[in-house]
């Protein structure tokens, strides 16, 4: 079983996965991302984020409080990855999906396999997720553009709990980069990173 990770004046320590897959999207997209984002929440929330990478078959999975998951293409899950992330998730886990342009129609298929009695659902604005540490009143921050699309956050919820929040048409994961590889300014860089902060404070609380 996961425990709640309850962020607060002490320092947190917990860890937060890459999640590898099959199918020839590039899983490994946006390498400084995560890095940069633990970096970030262990200075303003105070964490102890150490982040790796897991194939999503494995039974490592178990030992991350928090997945990310992203890339371009598609996105295969043998029957055995669907059990085992399903199975990760309805026993306290918590995926992020970022959405790096592209992924959108294989991600949709891939974890509908996972949870078929479940569809992703659109977070208001209103949501928590989008108040705390950092208010974001109009919801999921627009950080890369590429369709002239807004920025949608969504989510699996599973018995009243979201276990999956999925960025769409926000990119976070390009303002989390390191500086040099993309030319984003420095206040959509701290938006994006903010907002991160605030997936991985819901994550620890939720």
């Amino acid at each position: 079983m996961f425990v709640s990770f309850a962020l607060c004046a002490q320092q947190t320590t917990f860890r937060i996965a890459v999640v590898k897959y099959g199918g020839g999207g590039d899983w490994y997209a946006n390498p400084t991302s995560l890095p940069n984002l633990a970096k970030f929440c262990n200075k303003e929330l105070r964490t102890n984020i150490q982040t790796s990478t897991v194939e999503v078959g494995s039974p490592d999975i178990c030992n991350y409080a928090m997945l990310h998951l992203t890339g371009h293409g598609n996105v295969l899950f043998s029957n055995t990855e669907v059990q085992n992330l399903r199975a990760y998730l309805i026993s306290g886990g918590f995926l992020h999906i970022d959405d790096n342009y592209g992924l959108d129609p294989a991600i949709r298929r891939e974890m509908k396999k996972v949870f078929p009695e479940l569809d992703f659902v659109e977070l208001p604005a209103s949501h928590e997720i989008y108040q705390k540490p950092f208010s974001f009143p109009k919801g999921l921050p627009k950080i890369h553009e590429h369709d002239n699309k807004p920025a949608q956050g969504f989510a699996l919820v599973w018995q009243g709990r979201v276990v999956c929040f999925y960025s769409y048409e926000s990119d976070l994961g390009d303002g989390w980069e390191d500086t040099a590889v993309h030319s984003d300014s420095e206040d959509t860089r701290l938006k994006a990173h903010r907002m991160g902060a605030n997936i991985v404070s819901f994550m620890s609380t939720n």
